[in-house]
């Protein structure tokens, strides 16, 4: 394959040219099973042909102890290989979560979780949701209102950042706390609620008997847009264990 922007030649269909310095994707599609991960290419959304190539990584699980988790690390590493030599503007994953959140642990890209049965179909049918407004606001300065208190301490804290370090996301701002809800002893849990009309949505917490309904306000412009930011936040959440 040639670099689109100086036809230079390419190593790999969908590399970042070293000649002229370009990307020749906008967008990383990650399938991952736990012995295979597909990783397929898109170039321009106004593109005839958007999808540029596909890479297959395979390896062999190992079970359970060290040695497994050195295996999965390294499938994790040779995949994030793969994604760093595109330079993609970012990547979209789906399959299990295990491999998901390991490569996402390798690699700096914004990741976005999607539909596990047909990944590369549901990125281009969404790829109009990148329309939306990029907040690059550090999380830490995206939370704030009149409530200073939440529930689960650090690890509260944790989950709200989780949230607000989403590009779509302008602000976090937490709520009163509700100490008579129903006691669990399963620790803090996380959910982001259905979206409103002008595409906020609601984050809750919930550590005990105590709940705190967070709103967190997006960059989306309707519900629908909203809806899809919220199941983006839910998969962040799901990620980092709060449900």
């Amino acid at each position: 394959m040639e670099c689109r922007h100086c036809a230079s030649p390419l190593e790999k269909p969908g590399d970042f040219c070293l000649v002229c310095r370009e990307s020749n994707v906008e967008v990383v599609v990650l399938e991952a099973a736990r012995d295979r991960a597909t990783l397929t290419m898109l170039g321009p959304e106004d593109d005839d042909e958007p999808v540029i190539g596909q890479t297959t990584i395979t390896t062999i699980p190992e079970d359970g102890g060290e040695t497994g988790v050195v295996e999965l690390r390294n499938f994790a590493g040779r995949i994030g290989d793969e994604i760093r030599r595109k330079r993609p503007e970012a990547v979209y994953a789906g399959g299990m979560r295990a491999v998901v959140r390991a490569v996402r642990d390798d690699v700096h890209h914004q990741f976005y979780r999607v539909a596990d049965d047909d990944p590369v179909q549901a990125v281009l049918e969404r790829r109009s949701s990148r329309a939306l407004d990029v907040v690059e606001t550090p999380p830490a300065e995206k939370i704030g209102g009149s409530h200073t208190t939440l529930i689960g301490g650090r690890t509260g804290m944790r989950a709200i950042q989780a949230v607000a370090d989403h590009p779509h996301v302008k602000k976090v701002i937490p709520g009163p706390i509700d100490a008579g809800g129903t006691g669990s002893q399963s620790g803090l849990r996380a959910k982001v609620t259905r979206a409103d009309d002008g595409g906020n949505v609601r984050m809750l917490l919930r550590d005990g008997s105590s709940v705190q309904e967070n709103r967190v306000v997006t960059t989306a412009r309707d519900r629908e847009m909203g809806e899809r930011i919220r199941d983006d936040l839910n998969d962040v959440l799901s990620d980092a264990e709060f449900q």
